[in-house]
């Protein structure tokens, strides 16, 4: 019974680690084979936004797409990892300069991972002064780790001036990061940094350049729709119509 007692603990433990209650700062959800989208959460004027990156275990340590955007789960994310797959993460890629993507270099390289960004990155953190990578790649890159080989990609200009993309075309996964609005997004959300009409043929080259992904993960909100990059194009197709429709 005592041993019986402690499997269950050990089980309700790792459980909590992975963030499977819908109130846990970390929420990581298994999307199919060894990839996994983990959720955190930040306040955005006044109100608490989620953030989606994604992860990927390979036999050689696991990769990280983008860092929480809640530092306080910067450590906890690579305890639940290594509670789950019993491996360390090797790798980290910033999709942006944002905080929700970015944030994380610097502790991150402090634990002897490798962070990557493209030059478009690294040259805005440079600017205002904030932790950048380690390496930075060029535009479009091809990667193989371990038992997974994926691409990095530049489509050109969007949410953001440097919003890169990830491919995997085995498993047929597009990870869009902010990039990518969720289906359920009424609007472009924050276009501070964004070229809505650069961003418009960025979205046109990466549909023609990665066909009919089977997973589509979007930046923030519900990322389990396959529609979400047809979503975020027609909501900058509004968006421009308006922009030009009040200049008549």
């Amino acid at each position: 019974m005592r041993k019986l007692a402690s499997i269950i603990l050990f089980l309700a433990a790792v459980s909590n680690s992975l963030g499977q209650s819908k109130n846990s700062p970390l929420q990581i959800s298994h999307l199919t084979g060894d990839f996994y989208v983990y959720r955190t959460f930040n306040d955005y004027k006044g109100t608490k936004i989620s953030a989606n990156a994604m992860y990927v275990v390979t036999d050689k340590g696991v990769v990280l797409f983008d860092a929480p955007w809640d530092k306080t789960q910067f450590q906890p994310l690579l305890d639940s990892i290594k509670a789950k797959h019993n491996k360390e993460v090797v790798m980290l890629f910033g999709t942006h300069s944002h905080e929700d993507r970015a944030g994380g270099f610097d502790f991150y390289k402090k634990k002897g991972i490798k962070t990557y960004s493209i030059k478009l990155t690294d040259d805005i953190l440079k600017k205002n002064k904030e932790p950048r990578a380690e390496f930075i790649i060029s535009n479009d890159t091809t990667f193989t780790v371990g038992n997974h080989t994926f691409e990095v990609y530049y489509p050109g200009k969007g949410h953001a001036p440097d919003n890169i993309v990830a491919w995997f075309k085995k498993e047929k996964i597009l990870y869009g990061g902010c990039f990518v609005k969720s289906a359920e997004a009424l609007d472009l959300g924050y276009l501070g940094d964004a070229d809505v009409k650069e961003w418009q043929k960025s979205i046109k080259k990466v549909q023609a350049k990665f066909k009919k992904p089977d997973y589509i993960i979007s930046g923030h909100d519900d990322w389990t729709s396959k529609e979400s990059l047809n979503h975020t194009l027609k909501l900058v197709d509004e968006y421009l119509a308006q922009k030009s429709a009040g200049k008549k």
